[in-house]
């Protein structure tokens, strides 16, 4: 899955400790915000101190992040994970670049008649 936006929000990071492998692991979580009408806003995670440096996310940073979602349990309630695999930032001056659509022609009636019509009928209805 995909989602692409600007970064709103650099929560902190979380550092733990591996009570299977006793190895540390860090998490930092980031919100982005894209440019719908009516704004969405996702949460999601960089697992690992590589990836976070690798990723390097900044304020403001426009982003397509790729991302996989996975629930859990703890005491009988469900939470959502929303982990990024890939995150690209997006070139200043891509979306400018683009070109423009090209506008839509109101719409315009057939001036022929409905078949089996009478074209001398001022009528547009064919019943």
């Amino acid at each position: 899955m995909e989602f692409s936006g600007k970064v709103i929000a650099i929560l902190p990071v979380r550092t733990g400790v591996s009570k299977s492998t006793g190895n540390e692991w860090k998490v930092q979580s980031y919100v982005v915000e894209n440019h719908d009408q009516y704004p969405r806003r996702m949460c999601f995670e960089v697992f690992g101190s590589d990836k976070i440096d690798q990723f390097n996310i900044q304020m403001g940073d426009e982003l397509n992040v790729s991302f996989d979602i996975d629930a859990r349990q703890w005491n009988e309630k469900w939470f959502n994970t929303i982990r990024a695999w890939k995150v690209e930032k997006v070139k200043e001056g891509a979306a400018e670049n683009q070109p423009a659509a090209e506008p839509v022609p109101p719409f315009a009636p057939d001036p022929a008649p409905f078949p089996g019509g009478d074209s001398n009928s001022t009528d547009d209805l064919p019943f």
